[in-house]
């Protein structure tokens, strides 16, 4: 690839006819939820006020993206989403292949090519006796699934430019003895507030460290720092991101060392590039950590790594195709 400018997705899917949405009832017009037992038009989805899921942050949960009309990775998106489950000591009312039922209906059912799908897990209502709160196996554990139209973490032009990331001073990443940051859950109200601290720094995004310099995770977002010809992520203290997978064989696909292990701040404010993944947005540049500049906007590297990814995946690269016929 010799052009590195970076592809304006969002523009792409915004006029290309490969990305408009199929016409739908206006009921699945927003997007489409299912709930315990039921599917609902996603406006009048609703949690039960008692659900520990709510109450306490009792779930896991994963999110898995539609490009034209494709699902991207949904059978390693599941997996990791049955391991969070047995981390968390949750049980699955359906099997992996109900569960792919279900989500492609709800797809389906509001007609989009690109879209943000949602589910989780939860532990359910509390139990009336104090004893049985004691045994994983005597809740009665929900489900709970939506769609909406896909969404980024930042636009075309931020992604172009670069974000501005803040490291996180007042907040540091629950650690893993704590809360298991592989199994994807509920808990990151510390990422939050971190992501409060960025904006008031004047930031665009954050990431965190373990509290001794060392990185863990961005909200939403797994991070890489580029220094030379190795590319760095944190091994620990993150969640194994689907997008991260990719781009770590991405990076290696085009001649990049990729090397997941201890990152430290010194790290990225030392690097060539740095970048963010996410299955809500997929590749985001870095251009500035702390208001020290590291990249003059998308570097090469990143660059690369974004255009292959979307270019690969709207070519059906790891795709499901959607069934939208299944819509009941």
């Amino acid at each position: 690839m010799t052009d590195l400018s970076l592809l304006p997705v969002q523009e792409i899917m915004a006029r290309d006819p490969a990305h408009a949405p199929l016409d739908r009832e206006p009921d699945w017009a927003a997007g489409a939820a299912y709930i315990i037992d039921r599917f609902v038009p996603i406006g009048e989805a609703r949690v039960p006020i008692t659900d520990l899921g709510f109450l306490r942050a009792d779930a896991v949960y994963d999110v898995v993206s539609v490009g034209r009309g494709q699902f991207f990775r949904l059978s390693d998106h599941q997996k990791r989403f049955a391991r969070s489950c047995t981390r968390m000591k949750l049980s699955n009312p359906f099997s992996q292949a109900e569960e792919a039922a279900l989500l492609n209906e709800l797809v389906a059912r509001t007609g989009f090519k690109d879209a943000y799908v949602w589910w989780a897990v939860t532990r359910g209502a509390n139990l009336p006796r104090p004893d049985d709160r004691l045994h994983s196996d005597r809740f009665l554990n929900r489900f709970y699934a939506f769609v909406t139209p896909y969404v980024f973490i930042k636009d075309d032009a931020s992604r172009q430019r670069g974000i501005h990331l803040h490291v996180s001073e007042n907040y540091v990443r629950i650690p893993p003895n704590a809360v298991d940051p592989r199994a994807k859950n509920f808990c990151s109200l510390d990422l939050n507030m971190s992501l409060m601290e960025a904006g008031e720094a004047g930031a665009g995004w954050s990431v965190m460290t373990d509290g001794a310099g060392v990185l863990t995770e961005a909200p939403g977002s797994n991070i890489f720092v580029v220094r030379g010809n190795r590319v760095l992520t944190p091994e620990s203290g993150c969640l194994e991101g689907i997008t991260r997978l990719t781009a770590r064989e991405l990076c290696s696909e085009i001649g990049l060392e990729v090397v997941a292990g201890t990152v430290t701040v010194d790290d990225l404010m030392s690097a060539d590039e740095a970048f963010l993944t996410s299955s809500a947005g997929g590749i985001l540049p870095v251009s500035t950590v702390d208001g020290q500049p590291i990249c003059q906007g998308a570097g090469p590297n990143s660059t690369r790594v974004h255009n292959t990814y979307w270019e690969r995946r709207w070519a059906g690269w790891h795709a499901t195709p959607v069934d939208y016929g299944a819509s009941r």
